[in-house]
């Protein structure tokens, strides 16, 4: 059994799937003499798709974000059609009758280590290895479109895929691929990993060091997600006992989602508003399925991720117009471009690895940096809002990482310069509810100075957490300390929604935090009413609510701010949990 990080509850007894950046299926044959032309020809082929594409993107990149940043697309193009490069993928492939996926695969492994004994602090040679990659990489994922088989091999039960990281694009490679649980190397409870999982509702533990070294495409595997354990291949005892397990988690999960038309209230009938947290129009589906009354929390930024170049203005309106058709009463909260930290893209500039980038150049800091990028994206956000109240539907906007009232004023300004430019181009459109997100402890402080500027305000706590700990939770040896029930969080959560109650604004806790049952009481407590989760949280967080009284929850909040450590704090809540809804306690994560 190996220990990793809890990030999704569930348990799942399947079968496990190892990927690798570059998609190379294992035990691949050699390929024959008839097979060896047509994988010539394939790898022409994506060779050449990735010409077109890398021109296109750097005159886009260039419109819209700026020279310099285009410049780095016709160095991938160097690369691309480098003959020392394409005669060395196409050796691998004639003599060595290897697939183009494997040839390019070897051919980067061999190049890292060409560099493995030079300096990691040369800042030319990480650039240089990051280009080489960055093509290898697109010109696998147009491979893997043109290869006649699935996404993966062919491999019988439920699929555990195995990562070392999940990226955006990893996630989109693998389709519709019916993936039952997820294992990572590396992450936290807030990386994509963690995300994607939580938004499909399927089990996932994060941070199993090596763990691809032990497992393999095709070995047995148990993944404990409330637990963070990950069994290889289970002896018949220990199978029968989880897919015990398995059945009651899935019967439990099944039971709480006939909940799904029951509206959010408490025992005492306090109504409650439960959101959902979204990536893409898939999780809105799910979000209706799970009874959620809104969408608090769209990640725009898994758009730029996952997109092949930079979302223009009507690609943008297009799928902000889908999510909003497919949202619960066609409310949507749409967060503006959200990158920097542990989510970047190159074509913005995320070339040079800052020391600390969690605290540095990202998110509305970087949109300022790029105002066309930034307003292209407020003109789609508001024409979407245009037509989501002509069909009866809201949309809002928020902006990340706020941390001092000049850069609300300059929001504002720019909000009323593209309002402007819409009305001069004639675009149906509408300004939308303009919130914060609340995520750094110095608009936290200064929290009722920012109030009389925005609509709303909604809490980021995975990132108010790690900033007020000073920890960043993707490292180990520190990520202990980012507890979002510490006391010192929980003082400074109630001083906020206590100001927002009384200056009546409106506000949403949209981290981590909203989806867990034992946070859920203190936070009732504290007055809020307002919570957005993954969809996959809301039924268990609305049997909660209806268990519990809002004077019971003010009782729990004043007991526990009253402990002075986060062990006694979650014994505390354990405790109260398992006397109110000891069912719940399995979805509850170590």
């Amino acid at each position: 059994m190996r220990k990793g990080i809890a990030v999704s509850p569930g348990v799942v007894v399947g079968t496990a799937y190892c990927i690798q950046e570059i998609f190379v299926p294992t035990d691949t044959p050699r390929l024959n003499a008839d097979e060896t032309v047509a994988e010539v020809a394939k790898f022409e082929v994506a060779q050449q798709k990735v010409a077109t594409e890398l021109r296109a993107l750097r005159e886009k990149v260039t419109l819209q974000v700026g020279c310099k940043e285009g410049a780095i697309f016709a160095t991938h193009e160097a690369i691309l059609n480098d003959p020392s490069f394409t005669n060395n993928v196409l050796e691998r492939i004639q003599r060595q009758r290897s697939s183009a996926q494997a040839a390019l695969h070897a051919f980067l492994m061999e190049y890292t280590a060409s560099f493995s004994n030079k300096s990691s602090h040369d800042s030319f040679i990480r650039e240089r290895l990051a280009d080489v990659r960055d093509v290898i990489v697109r010109l696998s994922a147009h491979l893997s479109k043109i290869l006649n088989c699935e996404d993966g091999p062919a491999i019988e039960g439920p699929l555990v895929v195995v990562a070392d990281e999940l990226l955006p694009s990893q996630a989109v490679a693998l389709g519709n691929a019916d993936v039952a649980a997820i294992v990572t190397q590396t992450g936290s409870r807030t990386s994509h990993a963690a995300i994607i999982a939580r938004s499909r509702g399927i089990p996932a533990v994060c941070g199993v060091a090596n763990i691809l070294k032990q497992l393999h495409t095709g070995d047995a595997v148990v993944v404990d997600g409330s637990q963070g354990h990950v069994i290889i291949s289970p002896d018949a005892e220990t199978d029968k006992a989880y897919r015990k397990l398995e059945r009651e988690f899935f019967l439990l999960r099944d039971e709480l989602a006939e909940n799904r038309d029951q509206p959010a209230t408490t025992k005492d009938n306090a109504p409650l508003s439960l959101l959902a947290n979204i990536n893409n129009v898939d999780d809105t589906r799910a979000a209706v399925a799970m009874g959620a009354s809104g969408v608090g929390l769209f990640r725009t930024e898994y758009l730029y991720l996952t997109h092949p170049s930079v979302p223009d203005e009507e690609e943008q309106l297009a799928i902000y117009r889908d999510v909003i058709d497919n949202s619960p009463n066609r409310s949507v909260t749409i967060r503006t471009l959200d990158i920097g930290g542990d989510k970047t893209v190159p074509y913005l500039g995320h070339r040079h690895q800052e020391s600390n980038p969690f605290m540095g150049w990202r998110s509305i800091r970087l949109s300022f940096e790029h105002p066309e990028l930034f307003t292209t994206q407020l003109r789609a956000i508001m024409r979407a809002a245009g037509y989501a109240s002509e069909i009866g539907g809201e949309v809002s906007v928020m902006f990340p990482m706020v941390t001092t009232l000049e850069e609300l004023h300059r929001v504002k300004r720019m909000v009323r310069r593209t309002t402007a430019e819409l009305v001069e181009r004639q675009h149906q459109h509408k300004v939308p509810r303009i919130g914060m997100m609340l995520e750094v402890p110095a608009a936290a402080v200064m929290i009722d100075s920012l109030l009389p500027v925005v609509d709303f305000v909604s809490i980021g706590s995975n990132d108010l957490v790690q900033y007020l700990m000073a920890a960043d939770r993707d490292n180990p040896k520190v990520s202990h300390l980012c507890q979002p029930l510490a006391p010192a969080v929980l003082r400074l959560l109630s001083s906020v929604i206590r100001v927002c109650r009384q200056e009546g604004t409106p506000v949403t806790l949209c981290g981590e935090m909203a989806g867990q049952p034992r946070a859920f009481l203190v936070l009732l407590g504290m007055g809020l009413t307002s919570f957005s989760m993954s969809p996959a949280f809301v039924p268990s967080i609305k049997r909660l609510a209806s268990l519990v009284t809002v004077d019971q929850a003010r009782s729990i909040f004043h007991r526990a701010s009253e402990l002075r450590t986060t062990t006694n704090v979650n014994r505390f809540l354990h405790a109260e949990l398992n006397r109110i809804a000891p069912d719940l306690a399995a979805l509850e994560l170590a």
